[in-house]
């Protein structure tokens, strides 16, 4: 099966991205943003199978790996009224377990999006999907090194000990 242009388009981008810049996977409601950081792509596959691909490949990619956020409000969505509200969670829960996401406002995710885009690529896929709040963010951030390494380096940095 040969992959769809939006998969070919983010493959060749991914080894460019790094830490703080975010792939989100949306709705199809979800705002075409003006911001000259933000590259949007179209999925047509089903939301699910193009989470699944995306979280795939920043997996597989050696160099970053994901925060990942959605939105909060999804948690409040039931099926009288959001219909298919429950086979999306659970379709999407074998993809992304609840443990490895941070539910935040959606509005906040919004405004991290908009201010990451001045400086930092956003690249948004969108999907036929129909059913609000239902984006998921990925946060990049640098896959071989982490906090810890850091706050190693700056406390040799505030003793002034070079390494030898």
């Amino acid at each position: 099966m040969q992959n769809s242009d939006w998969q070919s388009k983010l493959q060749e981008k991914l080894p460019l991205l790094g830490h703080r810049n975010w792939i989100v996977i949306t709705d199809m409601a979800y705002p075409l943003q003006t911001q000259k950081g933000i590259t949007t792509l179209y999925a047509p596959e089903p939301y699910e199978e193009v989470l699944g691909k995306v979280k795939d490949m920043i997996e597989n990619a050696p160099h970053v790996y994901a925060h990942t956020y959605q939105d909060a409000e999804l948690a409040f969505l039931s099926e009288d009224i959001c219909p298919g509200i429950d086979g999306f969670k659970a379709k999407t829960g074998r993809i992304l377990p609840s443990s490895e996401i941070t539910a935040v406002n959606h509005e906040e995710l919004i405004g991290r999006l908009d201010s990451v885009s001045n400086l930092f690529e956003v690249v948004i896929i969108k999907t036929p999907l129909t059913i609000p709040y239902s984006s998921t963010f990925f946060e990049l951030d640098c896959g071989y090194w982490d906090s810890e390494k850091q706050k190693a380096l700056n406390e040799k940095i505030s003793r002034g000990k070079e390494c030898q």
